[in-house]
């Protein structure tokens, strides 16, 4: 031991765990012993070999930005005391440690009570801050709803609801001391019969809901939301841009609820002109006057290390140059996103791109991944029978529409393959934010756009926007 104290140079290598990192016993007492040892003899340099395992956790909450600098706090040292034990004890069994940057500057204020619009890349760890913040008041003795998620889509829902139930199980073998959190996910106007009756009987304390389902059960008078103390809306620009949508949130926002007897809370990677929204989350009343506008990376909105390229192709000869894109790439797995089909195109009678698209890969494509489809108009079981085969783990080539690109976690996905331009690029930023969300891995992960010609200054209109180069690929 006197040796390796006056050792310039430790022979054993060790990195200090990040977020995602399971610490068995016997890594755990390696860690607090050269923890220890750092700060008694900080002139100590250690040899970082150490790599971390894979989290079991396909969430959006872990990808960029972790702290793990020597004594930056933890997420238990965050919460001790605000959110209770058994919370944290589980959510670092999942695998959560440190925080990413948008869990260290949003927690304090989110904890305190603030109100909050929690502003960082797709992947930086929203879901988990808010999830934070709805344990920290949750009162498992109330029969009540007490905390209220609003998603844009159902697959966000499901995975929300996924998180907030592995964060409210007891840890592993640890007798339940405590009453569990139950976790509704209304998110489907067909179950309608099943929620009402659940709703009658014991109340969930935490409903995670489209803003459509929410407005039939509240006008149905199944539910009411008095008893709400934490309103979260996860994309909140996708919802107040939904023509179908934004009318019922604003009803939500202001008639059947009152920001002075809750606290509100928006997340999203892309608020466009976040200080008008700033100034009108205030002036509308969705928020109390002294909400903390928590901005994270806003010189740098996308991965610096995700590669993006394009390819110029004649408008109706694009799936050639994709299926060569696909073979020469090799995905571990790929999203190939497609337009949705226009209501002229439909009056007509055309079938849609992506039946067209998916019918070319399974009779051209021959290599190993699935191709599964993933679009709005496909009904509430095909799409989770679809993301379901997505999750398995194995590679895929997912054919989807933007319903797959807002807070959909897939942190296996390598390639994304914009097969028609985004309309705008806000829509670029979340298509390209479904890759490059592996933590602390080495995996190439590109974005390719296909374009026609006079579509190349739309994508440098992007570039500039979103402050990132693409490079242009001959095939």
């Amino acid at each position: 031991m006197d040796a390796l104290l006056h050792a310039r140079l430790l022979p054993i290598s060790f990195e200090k765990p990040n977020r995602t990192c399971f610490l068995s016993h016997s890594q755990n007492r390696t860690f607090n012993f050269f923890f220890s040892m750092y700060h008694t003899n900080p002139g100590l340099l250690f040899i970082s070999k150490f790599r971390t395992p894979k989290s079991l956790l396909n969430t959006s909450s872990l990808a960029h930005g972790a702290v793990d600098k020597v004594g930056s706090p933890t997420l238990r040292e965050i919460c001790e005391d605000l959110v209770p034990r058994h919370i944290l004890d589980r959510m670092e069994e999942i695998g959560y440690v440190m925080p990413t940057d948008v869990q260290r500057q949003a927690l304090p204020s989110l904890l305190s009570g603030r109100d909050c619009i929690l502003h960082a890349q797709t992947g930086s760890g929203k879901t988990l801050a808010y999830l934070l913040l709805i344990y920290s008041v949750i009162n498992t003795a109330k029969s009540s709803v007490q905390a209220l998620v609003l998603v844009p889509t159902r697959e966000l829902g499901m995975q929300v609801a996924k998180v907030a139930r592995m964060l409210a199980a007891s840890p592993t073998g640890v007798e339940e001391e405590h009453k569990s959190c139950t976790v509704m996910a209304l998110l489907d106007g067909g179950t309608l019969r099943r929620h009402k009756s659940w709703l009658k009987a014991e109340p969930p304390m935490i409903v995670v809901a489209t803003v459509g389902s929410l407005c039939h059960i509240i006008e149905r008078q199944f539910l009411k939301l008095e008893s709400v103390r934490v309103l979260v809306v996860d994309e909140v620009d996708f919802i107040f841009n939904s023509s179908k949508q934004v009318s019922s949130l604003r009803k939500l926002l202001t008639l059947y609820s009152s920001c002075n007897n809750r606290q509100t809370v928006f997340a999203s990677a892309s608020i466009p002109q976040h200080r008008r929204f700033l100034h009108d989350c205030v002036q509308q009343k969705w928020t109390k006057s002294d909400v903390v506008h928590v901005h994270v990376s806003p010189v740098e909105p996308m991965p610096p290390r995700l590669h993006h390229r394009f390819v110029v192709c004649h408008r109706n000869k694009k799936q050639q140059p994709l299926l060569s894109l696909i073979q020469t790439d090799a995905p571990e797995s790929g999203i190939i996103f497609v337009s949705e089909q226009s209501e002229r195109s439909k009056r007509a009678g055309n079938a849609p791109s992506t039946s067209l698209l998916i019918d070319f890969l399974k009779t051209s494509y021959l290599g190993p991944l699935d191709v599964l489809l993933l679009e709005e108009d496909m009904n509430f079981n095909s799409r989770a029978v679809s993301l379901l085969e997505v999750r398995k783990g194995d590679g895929y080539l997912l054919v989807a529409t933007d319903v797959a690109s807002r807070g959909v976690d897939l942190p296996q996905m390598s390639h994304i393959y914009n097969f028609d331009l985004p309309k705008t690029a806000v829509d670029y930023l979340h298509r390209a934010g479904r890759t490059c969300r592996k933590p602390f891995s080495d995996m190439k992960c590109t974005v390719t756009t296909l374009i026609v010609p006079e579509e190349r200054f739309v994508l440098q209109k992007y570039e500039n926007e979103l402050m990132f180069g693409c490079e242009e690929l001959t095939l």
